[in-house]
């Protein structure tokens, strides 16, 4: 299976421009992990980072790659452009193409073992191509190997960790949560409480550890072998960026004062520039919420790897119809594997005109919207922020891995968003789900907190704010 470099192919004019750039500030290779909740902050960055004068390559799996690509070209009506400065690569992940990449211990094992090869391969290919030497790798931690590569190959890194501070922070403590008998070696509770790792960071069960929650139980070591090798790669960096901003979480910050934040990120205030999207935004979306009046609207949306059986989609569904609000619910294609066509068919008969339901969108543009009143999210920590940063209430429903521990914060230290409450059984109910709607988008004080930290995220990236200066240091340190 070869590499692959996809140009953009901008007049020659603008490359003759975007290569004296490049020249001066010089080329910068961003290495997202394979899911889609790691593209989006890494793509995001690489917009910044070209609106600072550098070459960006954003070098996606070869799966993930296509996805990209087709998503552009169909909400762009063929171009699969990204803009001047970001050319897309991809590199294989070592899977067969009919293999789960939502199994995330199957993806990680096969990537760990098989890309570090096929990038240093990419890199060699690019350079007898003629484009300019890359500078410096921008790689997300948890493909640590890569940082391996890069300095294999005399390029300097910087890494980027994508989730929140505290989830980095809990995982780099580990010796710690090991010593203090709270974890055997192995990762797994030793005890079955609740901790909190220093003062002002969100409290967690240990059973809700990031690496205990993302899949099949028998492959968990896997993920834990991960994160105790990156926790070592990691400090082949020369400097740690994160999606975050320091009022968001304060304690982590005092903990781990070498992590800069420069969040919350996003692309462009207008959202014009594309975010590697897997899916094609439904753009009807913007023109139904339009005609909606201010904070009506519930949206809901969990992210790009939460599965619902079919019982537990119909109880959502019902719920929403409950509330006698209108609602925008983000239903991707594979969801509900096994949901009757007949079900969902009379469902979206019966809210016609009230309820609409797309596969994806463009969900900052969303969240910036004067319709929506509340967030019904699976706390994935792009959603967390994106909420944050349009000053969005929150109805918590975590599915895996971090989501926890980002619903902890919402819940009980921002306190911006209720949590739902499954019964025995697991389910969450169509009457609890309209019952903590209401309670969300009733309450006064959510919405003034959510206000409170929306003003903070926004100071924390306006000139002179701490972001906005961590930033600097970030562009000045690629810039050398």
């Amino acid at each position: 299976m070869a590499t692959r470099v996809i140009a953009n192919s901008p007049p020659l004019r603008e490359r003759e421009r975007e290569r004296s750039v490049a020249m001066a500030k010089g080329h910068v290779l961003v290495l997202p992990m394979p899911c889609q909740g790691h593209v989006t902050p890494l793509m995001e960055l690489s917009h910044r980072l070209v609106d600072h004068g550098f070459e960006v390559t954003f070098v996606n799996t070869e799966v993930d790659h296509a996805l990209v690509v087709a998503a552009l070209q169909a909400s762009s009506g063929g171009e699969a452009a990204l803009g001047d400065g970001i050319r897309l690569a991809s590199i294989p992940d070592g899977l067969a193409d009919d293999e789960d990449r939502k199994d995330l211990n199957k993806l990680i094992d096969a990537y760990s073992r098989h890309m570090p090869g096929y990038l240093e391969r990419l890199i060699a290919d690019m350079e007898a191509a003629g484009r300019p030497r890359v500078k410096w790798l921008v790689g997300d931690v948890n493909m640590g190997w890569s940082f391996e590569v890069a300095k294999k190959l005399g390029i300097r890194v910087a890494s980027f960790w994508p989730a929140s501070l505290a989830c980095l922070a809990i995982m780099l403590k580990i010796p710690k949560l090991i010593e203090d008998g709270l974890l055997n070696d192995n990762g797994l509770p030793q005890r079955h409480e609740t901790f909190q790792l220093a003062p002002g960071m969100a409290p967690l069960h240990t059973s809700q550890l990031s690496w205990n929650n993302a899949g099949a139980p028998e492959g968990q070591h896997i993920i834990f072998d991960l994160i105790t090798r990156n926790n070592r790669l990691n400090d082949l960096a020369e400097m740690v960026v994160c999606n975050s901003f320091h009022e968001a979480e304060a304690g982590a910050f005092k903990l781990f004062p070498n992590v800069l934040p420069i969040g919350p990120l996003f692309a462009d205030r207008e959202f014009q520039k594309p975010v590697g999207h897997f899916l094609p935004e439904d753009e009807r979306c913007i023109k139904w919420l339009d005609a909606r009046p201010d904070r009506s609207v519930v949206y809901v949306a969990f992210g790009s790897m939460a599965i619902f059986d079919p019982y537990q989609f119909e109880e959502l569904a019902e719920g929403l119809e409950l509330t006698g609000r209108p609602f925008l619910w983000v239903v991707r294609p594979d969801f509900t594997p096994g949901l009757s066509k007949v079900w969902l068919a009379e469902f979206q008969q019966r809210v016609a005109g009230r309820g609409m339901i797309v596969s994806w969108c463009s969900q900052q543009q969303v969240l910036a919207h004067r319709a929506v009143a509340c967030f019904v999210s699976h706390c994935g920590w792009n959603s967390t922020m994106e909420g944050v940063r349009n000053g969005m209430p929150f109805l918590c429903w975590p599915y895996f891995c971090d989501q926890y521990l980002d619903r902890s914060y919402i819940t009980n230290v921002w306190r911006t968003g209720l949590a739902v409450s499954p019964g025995s059984d697991g389910i969450v109910t169509k009457e609890e789900l309209r019952s903590k709607v209401e309670q969300v988008i009733g309450d006064v004080k959510i919405k003034e907190r959510a206000r409170v930290f929306m003003d903070a995220s926004r100071r924390c990236i306006s000139e002179g704010g701490s972001s906005y200066e961590n930033f600097t240091k970030f562009v000045n340190l690629l810039s050398e």
